[in-house]
């Protein structure tokens, strides 16, 4: 016997999705109109709309169903939800596409505060895995659907806020120079991935509800748990590594051109 694949199609999350496309397709058409100097690329299209795509195989296909039976399956909903989702959308996005809403996010960014503060976009991003892989809290997430969107609204929110300061194409409180950015990552996914590995190395099954659930694929609870944590930790040690590896060749990069620029004004 196979758990329900079946796809999920909730109205409130297909509407949500079909206006934001909708509205992103309007202004990426707006954008290239004869005459604007940076016009965005369809690469930046393709990009964000594969975003889309992620957001639709989290919570509309098979991987929704199973989520509820499979604790492993609702792992990579998570992280779809956290990090690639977020990554996607936001590298799709272009100063120009953000004209004309940049200064009301500037306005946004003043007014919260310290809220808006890189500082806290790591603290929420941390605190969202943590504390949703709470057993009691994890466990009424999977029972009641109202606390699952919950969740899953509090893991978008927390991974767009945390990847829009590090990708965003306006300017955000983030030094993006140095080591500053490579810090802001590592700080994150270290203090994540070690979740992924104690629920990896746990040694029985935390969740009540997972622990009652068939045995699907020929997982016990104990290998369920174990497979989910090694979904999590190895996905943070993944995305950590990419971003890094990029970060760090473009402070390298950076430093070249600063030297090369110090140089002709000594010359000079």
């Amino acid at each position: 016997m196979s758990p329900d694949a079946s796809w999920t199609f909730d109205p409130g999350v297909v509407i949500a999705l079909v206006v934001y496309s909708g509205l992103y397709l309007v202004r990426w058409t707006r954008a290239r109109a004869p005459g604007e100097p940076h016009p965005p690329s369809v690469g930046r299209l393709l990009v964000f709309l594969a975003g889309i795509l992620v957001l639709v195989a989290a919570l509309c296909s098979p991987i929704d169903r199973l989520a509820e039976q499979v604790l492993a399956m609702h792992m990579v909903q998570h992280v779809l939800l956290l990090d690639v989702a977020p990554i996607l959308l936001i590298l799709g996005l272009t100063k120009v596409l953000l004209r004309p809403a940049t200064r009301r996010i500037h306005r946004i960014e003043q007014r919260v505060g310290v809220l808006a503060s890189p500082v806290v976009a790591v603290i929420l991003y941390t605190a969202a895995m943590w504390v949703w892989h709470v057993p009691a809290l994890y466990d009424a997430a999977a029972r009641h659907s109202g606390i699952h969107v919950l969740e899953h609204l509090s893991f978008t929110l927390a991974g767009f806020l945390y990847w829009w300061h590090l990708l965003s194409p306006v300017s955000t409180r983030l030094r993006r120079e140095g080591t500053t950015p490579i810090v802001y990552m590592v700080s994150t996914k270290a203090t994540v991935g070690f979740l992924g590995i104690l629920l990896t190395f746990a040694p029985s099954s935390l969740f009540a509800y997972y622990s009652n659930q068939p045995h699907w694929w020929g997982l016990t609870p104990d290998a369920d748990q174990a497979l989910a944590g090694a979904i999590m930790a190895l996905e943070q040690a993944i995305v950590m590594g990419i971003v890094v590896a990029v970060l760090f060749v473009r402070m390298l990069a950076q430093s070249e051109r600063e030297e090369q620029r110090a140089e002709r004004y000594g010359a000079v």
